[in-house]
């Protein structure tokens, strides 16, 4: 069955709006918009037998477009590019060529998480998306391909395939930043348990940008790899927003992160091919009337941004994230949620 599509009434950049919904025979469901990638809903059964949305969102999609939610912008559940995370001062340079980029987060002003997504034509039970960036877009060299593909199996498991080309040598790093609570009524994830295969992570500046300096999480604060509630040994007015490399060989689908929640039983599992997963507990999240007319306060969700390094176009020695014309940007990235 392909996705189902709903129109949302809006025309945005003269391209139609609409909410796609994946299902599997067990009644969860994942709802999409073509804005963004947003991944609205992902709605599965707890260890109660009740239905139990994992991830942070509006209930219509206008909210998403209100100046309220936009002036302290979250990137609620959107595909981030053409680069994720943050660029040091914005610059980088291929081949000897300087570009000066907008210094802000995640692409740009407006990114990849503000673009009406083209949907095309598929033959699985999926959902692709598609983008073409101009060249010069957000002032990244080279048109810029992208496509996303969405599939929803009948274990749970959300798979995420990415691809993307181009016809000009231009810095890619995509990712997607769903925040998740697995709680059955949401509130702070402190006592979320959270395990990471990451012996390393990235120290950052005081504007967390990436320096290139990888340290060892053993004896930090940083160590997830047996596994521990969040809030364990955390700065519960910092919280978390570090980049982990993980221990799996980059380009080997391997898991990134599982998080459990008492309340709810379910846990979720992240599988990727990326090097680096960014954990981040939502230490700026402050949006109003959301789903249900919930407020969502700061560290009330968690998100892990499966990526390459940040500023690693910068970094000589990193995992290169320069795409040439004739190479194919891959990366998958799974969600799968369990009881």
């Amino acid at each position: 069955m392909k996705a189902n599509q709903i129109s949302t009434g809006k025309i945005i950049d003269g391209k139609e709006v609409f909410a796609l919904e994946l299902k599997n025979s067990k009644g969860s469901y994942v709802t999409i918009y073509n804005y963004g990638g947003i991944i609205n809903n992902f709605v599965v059964t707890n260890a109660a037998g009740d239905k139990q949305d994992i991830v942070l969102g509006f209930d219509d999609f206008d909210s998403y477009l209100s100046e309220d939610y936009l002036e302290n912008y979250p990137y609620l559940g959107v595909i981030v590019g053409r680069y994720s995370n943050r660029i040091k001062d914005g610059q980088f340079s291929i081949s000897g060529k300087s570009y000066q980029l907008t210094k802000s987060l995640h692409g740009g002003e407006s990114g990849f998480d503000k673009k009406v997504w083209d949907i095309l034509p598929t033959v699985d039970p999926s959902l692709t998306l598609q983008y073409i960036s101009p060249a010069n877009e957000e002032n990244f060299p080279g048109t810029l391909t992208v496509q996303v593909t969405f599939k929803l199996s009948e274990e749970d498991e959300l798979t995420l395939d990415y691809k993307a080309t181009t016809d000009a040598a231009t810095p890619v790093n995509l990712t997607h930043h769903s925040y998740f609570n697995l709680e059955t009524h949401g509130g702070n994830v402190a006592n979320h348990h959270h395990r990471m295969p990451a012996s390393n992570y990235l120290a950052q500046d005081e504007e967390y940008i990436v320096t290139g300096q990888v340290l060892p999480v053993e004896g930090t604060i940083h160590d997830f790899r047996a596994g521990k509630a969040i809030g364990k040994d955390w700065d519960p007015a910092e919280g978390y927003d570090q980049s982990y490399v993980l221990d799996t060989p980059y380009g080997e689908l391997a898991l990134a992160s599982e998080t459990t929640a008492a309340s709810s039983g379910l846990k979720l599992e992240i599988y990727t091919t990326e090097p680096v997963a960014h954990f981040y507990t939502a230490k700026y999240l402050n949006v109003e009337k959301a789903k249900g007319g919930k407020d969502y306060h700061p560290f009330e969700a968690f998100c892990v941004e499966t990526q390459h390094a940040p500023n690693s176009v910068n970094i000589p020695g990193f995992p290169d994230t320069v795409l040439m014309p004739g190479q194919t940007y891959t990366q998958t990235t799974i969600f799968k949620v369990s009881k």
